[in-house]
């Protein structure tokens, strides 16, 4: 993954009205530390910070003052509803430095004809060099069958990495995909267990028809009522 460099301020006022006033200007306040060192409070261009950190594990070069640092953010805070970044956790890295990151995983391929391909496990856990981080694990499903199922120790990693999160953690399912009638006959079944009953259509269709043929008859009824009383008047 490539070096993504940010040109960064030194920041003095800290505090929520700092930290809108920051924000307002477009920016992004944030505190670098790490390797022993007393945290540096900065200020971080908020458009390029923001496309950089699309990216997961972007390695940043921090320019301050004319010294570059590498970084990766660590904690990322974003506005709950606005597509705002309110604030960055980096912590410093050296080059010949290996670090731990959630990688995410990809699936490329078709399986079976028939199968539901599933993640469960969306990342994994790798150990890298800090300028080796790749952007994801891809894991092959072309033609696997319905019953497979890939662990974390089957993955192919890239070269250099080492596998951190537990080598027995599922991380891609193949199962058999479900029929239309399936489905019906275990919603069925589930509705049985909890005791729902459901009309036949037959017996559905004859109740609408003894109900309409019983307004019908009210309203025959009605209307001989309503002849009667008119004779009456006329006499």
């Amino acid at each position: 993954m490539p070096e993504i460099k940010l040109v960064a301020e030194s920041r003095t006022q800290f505090g929520k009205g700092a930290a809108r006033k920051i924000r307002r200007d477009h920016k992004i306040p944030a505190v670098l530390y790490g390797h022993g060192t007393a945290p540096v409070h900065i200020t971080l261009p908020g458009h390029d910070t923001m496309m950089a950190l699309k990216s997961a594990n972007a390695l940043l070069s921090i320019e301050l003052d004319g010294d570059s640092q590498l970084a990766l953010a660590k904690d990322v805070q974003r506005d709950p509803i606005k597509p705002v970044i309110e604030h960055v956790d980096l912590v410093v890295v050296n080059r010949d430095e290996k670090v731990t990151v959630d990688v995410p995983v990809t699936t490329e391929g078709e399986a079976a004809p028939e199968t539901v391909v599933t993640v469960d496990s969306q990342t994994v856990q790798l150990e890298v060099l800090a300028t080796n981080i790749p952007q994801h694990v891809v894991v092959s499903v072309e033609g696997l069958e319905a019953g497979t199922q890939v662990l974390a120790g089957q993955l192919e990693l890239p070269e250099g990495a080492e596998l951190v999160t537990d080598a027995e953690i599922l991380v891609v399912n193949v199962t058999q995909q479900v029929s239309a009638e399936a489905l019906e006959a275990e919603l069925a079944e589930a509705e049985a267990e909890a005791g729902i009953e459901h009309e036949a259509p037959e017996a559905e269709a004859a109740e609408g028809e003894e109900a309409a043929e019983g307004e019908a008859a009210e309203g025959d009824e009605s209307a001989e009522g309503g002849e009667s009383a008119e004779g009456g008047d006329d006499e």
